[in-house]
């Protein structure tokens, strides 16, 4: 199966301070994978490497075979890369519906036009219309973002990051801060979202990794120390000293 990310090699120091050492990972086209690891592993880190708001001191990041380790994080997104960001990032004046929209109409080629009633976009209407059924928000499609609740608003947060039609899915920490209900909602929503597509995800409640991750590759003082399926994450002595410990059972 074909690599949708690889990084080959990749090392970032802050000053004289190595934070990701020597890193090789690979994630399959179409495969769901779970980035776990303790807190300050480097996690954060990485997924801002591979998204373009750090470059690596060196090594190299590829996206589908293409090297994309020092793009701006804009024209890595135009090639099938998207993300959201552990903190929610969404326009809390703006309504459901206009956050979703404004994800939707650069990925349906419109740019910069004041002169065109975006209201008369009905591809842009009808993508808007269905992304927003997808998370289930129909209900609330006009109410500001920065009303809805945390997890809708984690949940418009994903939407956007699918809006712009990317196919690799970066979620950092995306249930943190939920209820256990809550992240069963959100862990439906993602699996039904990301069918087809890859994804890469940083989550610390195991229940969501070991019950969405196809495979999980586990990141220790900014080293990978073990990749693999769930069941051999779980039963991996190495990562059972280093991180999971009773959580493995």
């Amino acid at each position: 199966m074909s690599a949708a990310i690889e990084l080959r090699g990749v090392e970032k120091n802050f000053g004289i301070t190595p934070v990701i050492r020597n890193v090789n990972l690979t994630v399959a086209q179409g495969e769901r994978h779970a980035l776990i690891g303790p807190n300050g592993a480097g996690k954060s880190t990485l997924f801002n490497l591979i998204s373009g708001y750090m470059m690596p001191t060196t090594g190299s990041i590829l996206l589908r075979d293409e090297v994309i380790s020092g793009l701006p994080p804009y024209q890595i997104n135009r090639r099938g890369l998207s993300r959201s960001f552990q903190v929610t990032n969404v326009f809390a004046n703006m309504s459901v519906w206009e956050n979703l929209r404004c994800a939707v109409l650069w990925a349906a080629g419109y740019r910069y036009a004041f002169w065109r009633n975006i209201d008369k976009l009905p591809e842009v209407r009808d993508r808007t219309a269905r992304i927003l059924g997808d998370i289930n928000l129909t209900a609330r499609r006009d109410v500001a973002a920065g009303l809805l609740t945390y997890a809708e608003q984690r949940a418009l947060e994903i939407g956007i990051t699918i809006a712009g039609g990317a196919d690799v899915i970066l979620l950092d920490e995306p249930t943190a801060g939920m209820s256990h209900a809550e992240t069963e909602r959100a862990v439906a929503l993602i699996r039904r979202l990301t069918e087809g597509r890859t994804l890469l995800i940083v989550e610390h409640d195991m229940s969501v990794v070991f019950g969405l991750a196809d495979r999980i590759s586990v990141l220790v003082y900014g080293q990978i120390i073990a990749s693999g399926t769930p069941d051999e994450i779980r039963g991996d002595p190495k990562v059972r000293e280093a991180y999971l410990g009773e959580e493995a059972a």
